[in-house]
């Protein structure tokens, strides 16, 4: 006979349900009405279907109002979206419909049934779609899960002509699962988890936009039509959204530059801004207001705009951030007379001013006590982002940041990202924000610098981040896990505009990678070299959006 489960629940009780048992099992047995409005369970922090069995662990049961429903609600309705479209142009073939932030998307190949030619989908055509979404909500079809072997599903897709779908089959790792979900007679292949019925979904959701995307992200590959949509747990929460996207639209930034004459953009030079008298003075304001916070503490400092690629192969910066940066050869075809190898090497421009700050603390024998030695820099950056990211000021090419870098030892180490703070919050308060989030993020998967180093460098900023949310009622602190830079954990900043968006604007980084790789030192009190921290602090003026180094 089977063991019986053993479950803890949020208020600490322990109960044992039979082998096999359900979240639904689960939910019924607190109360009625409970099961009633469960969608889903939490199982050990991992979000699965009301229908999946229980293991041992704690177990949380989510309703549809839990805010941890509304991924599902948004997920379930990307699923509803994909039979909306197949059932209204059948042939179509469905790709990807991710949740993203405040809803979902699905990409579909779309043709015309009489030319045969990619038929992408227009605006127009959203309230027609967003009509059979509801129809196809009001049946309350049950998700259903299935676990299908991979010849069944690439067979069964291959059949229904779904060449996009065979090719996810194909790339799903030997000894995974191949779940598919459907929803009445229609099926897709996806992880879930959702809902228990497309009834769950309720009505407040809208399609929104309709955008070109190709699939796979990749240029070479096919043009996809996507279509956009936003989805709620209620209506109310539906309308202050759509209110906030039309006050967003009348502060649209790109559409303010060119009425107030302030700045624009031109094909010729995509994601770099060309300022217009006006804004030049208006960003010039804020160096000099910036450069007035600095004084005194900082040393403002330029390092050149280009650089061999080998100092960018010791930062790492070649290695990991490649893709990211612009690269060009001295001479093309020709050799330069005066240097015969100029053909042969390879510039960057400076995606990042960290690298050349380091060039400007070797220079000269430091002692321990020049340090800590701070150094600023309105430094203009350059760094390749795809057309379809570019935004107007907030996602561009070419940028200044308020830069600087911190040159320190350990034991000051602590203190100057307590200092960084206060000049970031008071900072913030000057630009009337009174609202901010401090989020640790953690180490990423790819990195430099062993374990023991990450822990130490993580430990230093998670007490700091504790001690700055004791005695600044205004911060609100969390953890991004996995999403520090390569080099060191950070400190990411977000404040929230005049409308409520969230936009992440400071970092404050610990990093003793890059001192080590570039052999940087000072002379301590026992007369030996020792390493420096280094702390990267960039962006505290939000006047661009963009982060850090």
């Amino acid at each position: 006979m089977a063991a019986a489960v053993s479950l803890t629940f949020p208020d600490g009780s322990k109960r044992e349900f039979p082998a096999g048992a359900t979240g639904r099992d689960v939910a019924e047995s607190i109360s009625k009405s409970l099961a009633k409005k469960a969608v889903a369970i939490v199982l050990d922090g991992v979000l699965l279907d009301i229908a999946d069995p229980v293991s041992e662990g704690a177990i949380e049961i989510v309703t549809r109002e839990d805010p941890r429903a509304l991924e599902l609600i948004r997920h379930d309705c990307a699923h509803v979206l994909a039979e909306a479209v197949q059932e209204l142009w059948p042939g179509t073939q469905v790709t990807i419909g991710p949740v993203i932030e405040n809803g979902f998307y699905y990409d579909f190949k779309r043709v015309h049934p009489d030319t045969r030619e990619d038929w992408p989908f227009s605006p127009d055509e959203l309230p027609v779609i967003e009509k059979r979404m509801r129809e196809i909500i009001a049946r309350n079809k049950p998700f259903a899960k299935e676990v299908w072997s991979r010849e069944k599903a690439r067979d069964v897709f291959a059949a229904k002509d779904e060449a996009f779908k065979v090719e996810l089959v194909d790339a799903i790792p030997e000894g995974q699962d191949l779940r598919i979900y459907s929803q009445g007679e229609w099926f897709d292949l996806c992880r879930g988890p959702h809902m228990d019925a497309t009834g769950r979904i309720g009505d407040a959701f809208k399609l929104r936009t309709v955008a070109g995307a190709y699939w796979r992200g990749d240029s070479t590959r096919p043009q996809l039509s996507r279509i956009y949509g936003t989805a709620w747990a209620t209506k109310e929460q539906l309308d202050g959204y759509l209110h906030m996207l039309e006050e967003a639209e009348k502060r649209d930034h790109r559409k303010l530059g060119r009425e107030m004459d302030l700045f624009h953009f031109q094909e010729e030079g995509p994601g770099v801004v060309f300022w217009h008298a006006k804004g030049w003075r208006m960003f010039q304001n804020l160096v000099s207001y910036m450069r007035r916070r600095l004084e005194g503490a900082y040393e403002e400092v330029n390092a050149p705009q280009i650089l061999d690629k080998a100092l960018w192969e010791t930062s790492g910066h070649w290695g990991w951030y490649q893709e990211n940066m612009f690269a060009v050869k001295s001479a093309y075809g020709f050799t330069h007379p005066d240097d015969e190898e100029a053909d042969h090497r390879v510039f960057a421009i400076k995606p990042m001013n960290c690298p050349g700050h380091v060039q400007i603390f070797k220079h000269g024998l430091k002692s321990y006590r020049d340090l800590p030695i701070r150094l600023a820099e309105f430094g203009a950056v350059h760094r390749y982002e795809p057309s379809g990211a570019l935004h107007g000021l907030m996602r561009v090419r070419g940028f200044t940041q308020d830069d600087a870098h911190i040159f320190c030892t350990e034991d000051q180490l602590e203190a100057e990202i307590l200092t960084i703070n206060d000049l970031m919050m008071s900072v913030y308060d000057d630009f009337g924000f009174d609202e901010v989030v401090v989020k640790l993020a953690t180490r990423p998967e790819k990195r430099v610098g062993s374990d023991a180093m990450w822990d130490h460098a993580e430990d230093i900023l998670r007490r700091a981040l504790d001690r700055m949310a004791r005695e600044d009622s205004r911060i609100k602190v969390g953890i991004n896990e996995g999403e520090g830079t390569f080099y060191g954990p950070k400190f990411e900043y977000t404040l929230k505009d005049a409308i409520g968006r969230d936009w992440q604007v400071g970092t404050t980084q610990v990093d003793f990678n890059l001192p080590e790789r570039f052999g940087a030192f000072y002379i301590g009190a026992d007369s030996e070299k020792k390493q420096p921290v280094m702390v990267h602090r960039a962006s505290a003026v939000p006047w661009s959006g963009s982060s850090a180094s």
